[in-house]
């Protein structure tokens, strides 16, 4: 198993960034005035500070940090 499972919030950011990439490759539907493209990698910028906040959390319930 995992020694360090609160490490896996840091796969979110990169499942956003490059996983998913390919299905939202595309203009429309705009959401809040933005093309879907743009606005899922501003999502996606929005909750990496999340991901890195709960890998910290859970690394220092453990006393690593």
């Amino acid at each position: 198993m995992l020694k360090r499972p609160a490490l896996l919030w840091l796969l979110v950011p990169y499942v956003l960034f490059l996983g998913v990439l390919p299905l939202v490759d595309r203009v429309r539907p705009t959401v809040l005035g933005l093309p879907f493209f743009f606005f899922w990698l501003l999502a996606a910028t929005l909750l990496t500070p999340v991901a890195v906040f709960f890998a910290w959390r859970g690394d220092r319930k453990r006393g690593r940090v």
